[in-house]
């Protein structure tokens, strides 16, 4: 560990909502001053920092006398709506103390699946670094919809490392780290000091969600990691509730879990299809297909598409799955669903033949695809 993140210039950390409520009865002030605290530090060294903060839905919560989480997604806004005041006043408080300045970014998956905005999104952080500033960003709840949310922000926390091209991201929750089974049903489990991130076993090694206040559970933990991976970042595990876990892990002591990434990282055009959560429509691929991109770096051939699942147009990003529905690819199309239906299973030389006019031989091009 000491190698790897003694190095980061750039880190994401997600702190989750048992670390900056009193659990789940508002914010913990005295939690939000330690993660200021450590985050100057590391700024006044050189290390841009952001964070990306849970805490308020339950803020609102507080504020609202709710007791319980609302699982109404009109009930879940308003609560966002009124803790989203008192979680960016309190940081912005507590970052004060140390002579920096707090800025909010809410956001939601559509504003990073629209290429632009995606880089408007981009441009905005990195602007804010530049100035020492630290970003706090959270999924806008207040907005957010069952189509456009992230899910959980140990997601968001790895599409952010990937936005703006982070060395690490460090999830802190109020686990140690990942251990080889639960821990609280399983006494023989053991943590799991480094791995690889993406490794299959990770994901079988992971439980569901503990909270009853947060909606994330390990598992999400090791999505996150595998998919920040995908642009080189590694992401650490640990508990938040270890003193000044955030300078000790910058110095490279040893501290929960972390899950490195492979030295390949994609082009950002890439990276940017591949963070897509939703997508237009799917095409579900034979072996040969699979085979063709996988081992012989081709572009994908109507040919191999066995079929089309949803409607979308020229230039949609779609997914391609096994005839199994597992993940293969993303990329963008180019033809419409209408289209796509009628030269699926079919040689390129017939397109012409089958639509009255010409188009291109290939249905995604191996320059707009991503494999996963």
């Amino acid at each position: 560990m000491k190698t790897v993140l003694t190095q980061c210039k750039r880190i994401v950390v997600k702190v989750g909502s048992s670390l900056v409520t009193n659990q789940g009865a508002g914010l913990d002030l005295g939690a939000l001053g330690n993660w200021a605290r450590q985050i100057a530090a590391l700024n006044t060294s050189g290390c841009e920092v952001v964070l990306v903060s849970s805490g308020a839905i339950a803020e609102g919560m507080q504020r609202l006398g709710w007791s319980t989480r609302p699982t109404l997604v009109h009930d879940l806004q308003a609560a966002a709506a009124v803790g989203q005041m008192g979680l960016v006043q309190a940081y912005e408080s507590c970052f004060r103390q140390h002579g920096l300045h707090a800025a909010q970014v809410l956001l939601t998956h559509a504003d990073l699946a629209d290429r632009e905005r995606y880089l408007n999104a981009r441009a905005t952080l990195t602007t804010l670094l530049s100035l020492r500033v630290i970003p706090i960003i959270n999924e806008n709840d207040t907005v957010v919809t069952d189509e456009i949310k992230f899910g959980d922000n140990d997601t968001l926390g790895a599409l952010v490392t990937n936005l703006i091209d982070a060395d690490a991201l460090v999830i802190l929750t109020d686990q140690t780290g990942l251990y080889t089974a639960d821990p609280r049903k399983d006494t023989s489990a053991t943590l799991v000091s480094e791995a690889q991130a993406g490794d299959a076993k990770l994901e079988q090694m992971a439980g569901g969600a503990g909270s009853s206040i947060g909606r994330g559970g390990m598992i999400t933990k090791i999505l996150a990691a595998k998919r920040a991976a995908r642009s080189g970042a590694h992401t650490v595990i640990a508990s938040g509730h270890e003193r000044d876990v955030l300078l000790r892990l910058l110095q490279g002591e040893t501290i929960g879990t972390l899950l490195t990434a492979p030295t390949l990282t994609l082009a950002a055009r890439k990276q940017w299809l591949a963070d897509h959560l939703q997508v237009a429509g799917k095409l579900v691929l034979d072996a040969g297909a699979i085979k063709a991109l996988h081992a012989e770096g081709k572009s994908l051939l109507p040919i191999g598409v066995k079929s089309v699942v949803g409607e979308f147009e020229r230039g949609a990003v779609l997914a391609c799955i096994s005839e199994d529905g597992k993940d293969i690819a993303r990329g963008l199309t180019n033809y419409n669903a209408a289209e796509a239906r009628l030269i699926a299973q079919h040689p390129s030389k017939e397109i012409e033949s089958l639509l009255g006019y010409g188009g291109d031989a290939e249905i995604i091009h191996r320059d707009n695809l991503v494999l996963l």
